[in-house]
């Protein structure tokens, strides 16, 4: 471990400096009461109380006083899209509008010149649901092709322009009018998206600053083929050959019919992947109507969704990825396809073993819809779930779209308490674009779960968002997501009202935040307003830095 001042360079090659951070509240095991703690190049070498960091600070360090700010794990996005997550920062915000005129208006005064691309309608929160024409919003961008996906992105609204370019006709989800899905969907994306690679950088790049500024020191990139290209891809993964940027985890969701397969696969990306996992469709969406039900959709009798891959294909994925040790994943959120993943597990275990498929650390995105049953398969075969707290928060109220779309089901989703009860490995992400990086905002939804009966406490949903990434992404050093001695320095500093424990049982409350009970405290967040990120750093160097940190 690096002493305190000690001369040297740390691992990233660069000359270690060594900064104290004190008067405010260390998030670590090592000391609950923590006031303070040093910064050594890359490693954390110290935390303790205040009166102890009088003792050991020199004119060498750098003192940052926190002035009771809060500094905790970094946290980690378990399910990102950082092309994605750009373009919606930059293009057409759509997420406000409230009818097909107000969304014309908003590609009428859309600016710049080129290709209109827009996201984030729900045309459940309309008034009148009615969508608008290919030919009226032709006619509203005057000419220029137009992009503008739904919410999920498992659907979007195109021009007549941009469905002849794309070549829609003819294509599975594509009906004649303006809204596309299933193939005809990816086509018109994969077209929207021929943009010059300074374009595609600087989208990205925008993505990790947004990142940066709120407290993240890691995404999970979900990369598939039909989402995006390699070039995509590559481009994602070569942000960790520079410094000052969140790492960026990279996956590919490409499907793999035998262990040669699966190896080709991944020799000829250009660049390393955590795994052929993430965005591997076994379904849609439930906003979409394209996730894939056991019963009717209940706002569309009849309709069930639509699984993308037969189980046999899934099960061949998931035996040659095993035979290679590397994980695979799919996303699926639908009770049909989690049905079809299981029983794609069960027939890879019969072919390469049980310990096999265990051993791989096989991830699985979103699983909104899992009875006991169902999560009880999961377990025996240490699947890690990356859920996404903020698809409660923002459609699981009473009334909400999944009420809609799937009316008493909509109590069962998103079982996270369920799914910490029987040992299931979950992490926490944003999905984003679909909902925003405010990871704050995603903890507080864990703790106002619709069904109460699925809640969990702040401190289960900050580590799920925190060192549980790490985890599901299988990274080499245990100690990544902690702050104690000899630990990577990554973390985030927060200025807040109040630190409290919370908890999903307001029974086990009073006795919980006794200090006596040495539990680590986070921000209060039952007042709606999230912590503000004053800096964000990353194995010892800073990503982000509020005006007012060194102030």
């Amino acid at each position: 471990m690096n002493q305190p001042g000690a001369a040297g360079r740390d691992r990233n090659g660069t000359d270690r400096k060594v900064a104290m951070y004190r008067n405010g509240s260390i998030y670590t095991a090592a000391d609950p009461f923590a006031t303070a703690m040093v910064v050594d190049g890359d490693t954390i070498a110290w935390v303790g109380s205040e009166q102890a960091a009088t003792s050991i600070a020199d004119s060498s360090m750098e003192v940052i006083d926190l002035r009771g700010a809060l500094l905790a794990p970094g946290f980690v996005d378990s399910h990102a899209h950082l092309t994605e997550t750009g373009l919606a920062l930059s293009g057409v915000k759509l997420s406000s509008v409230r009818s097909a005129r107000e969304l014309l208006d908003a590609v009428a005064t859309a600016g710049g010149s080129g290709p209109i691309l827009g996201h984030g309608w729900d045309e459940t929160t309309w008034n009148d649901p009615t969508l608008p024409t290919l030919d009226e919003i032709e006619r509203a961008a005057g000419g220029r092709t137009v992009y503008l996906s739904r919410v999920d992105v498992h659907s979007a609204l195109v021009s007549a322009s941009l469905a002849a370019a794309a070549g829609l006709k003819g294509l599975d989800g594509f009906a004649g009018n303006a809204r596309v899905v299933r193939a005809a969907h990816t086509a018109a994306r994969l077209t929207a998206r021929q943009f010059p690679s300074t374009d595609r950088r600087g989208y990205q790049e925008q993505a990790l600053q947004e990142a940066a500024a709120n407290g993240y020191v890691a995404l999970a990139e979900m990369s598939a083929p039909h989402i995006c290209g390699p070039d995509d891809l590559r481009m994602a993964a070569s942000w960790n050959e520079q410094a000052g940027n969140p790492q960026v985890l990279p996956y590919w969701g490409e499907l793999a019919s035998s262990e040669n397969h699966a190896q080709s696969i991944l020799d000829n990306l250009g660049t390393a992947v955590l795994g052929l996992a993430g965005d591997l469709n076994i379904d849609g969406s439930i906003g979409s109507r394209t996730a894939a039900l056991l019963d009717d959709y209940s706002d569309a009798t009849g309709h069930r969704g639509s699984l993308y891959l037969s189980v046999e294909e899934a099960a061949k994925h998931f035996a040659a990825t095993s035979l290679l040790g590397v994980q695979a994943g799919f996303h699926v959120i639908g009770d049909a396809g989690l049905d079809a993943i299981l029983d794609a597990l069960d027939a890879a275990a019969a072919e390469v073993g049980e310990q096999r498929i265990r051993a791989a650390g096989h991830r699985l995105e979103h699983v909104e819809m899992a009875d006991q049953a169902a999560i009880d398969r999961l377990a025996k075969y240490s699947i890690s779930v990356s859920a996404q707290p903020g698809f409660d928060a923002a459609w699981g109220a009473p009334g909400g779209l999944y009420e809609q779309r799937l009316g008493a089901r909509s109590q069962t989703m998103n079982p996270f308490a369920s799914f910490y009860a029987s040992g299931v490995p979950i992490t926490f992400g944003s999905d984003s674009p679909v909902t925003p990086l405010r990871p704050w905002s995603s903890v507080r939804a864990c703790l106002e779960h619709s069904n109460s009966e699925q809640r969990i406490s702040a401190r289960a949903a900050f580590l799920g968002h925190t060192r549980a990434g790490w985890r599901a992404s299988r990274h080499r050093n245990p100690l990544m997501g902690q702050l104690v001695p000899g630990a990577p320095a990554s973390f985030a500093v927060w200025e807040v009202e109040e630190l409290m424990v919370q908890v999903a049982d307001s029974r086990v409350q009073s006795w919980s935040t006794d200090p006596r009970a040495r539990t680590p405290l986070l921000p209060a967040l039952d007042t709606g307003k999230d912590p503000l990120c004053l800096q964000t750093v990353h194995e010892g160097i800073e990503l982000f830095a509020h005006e007012s940190l060194r102030g």
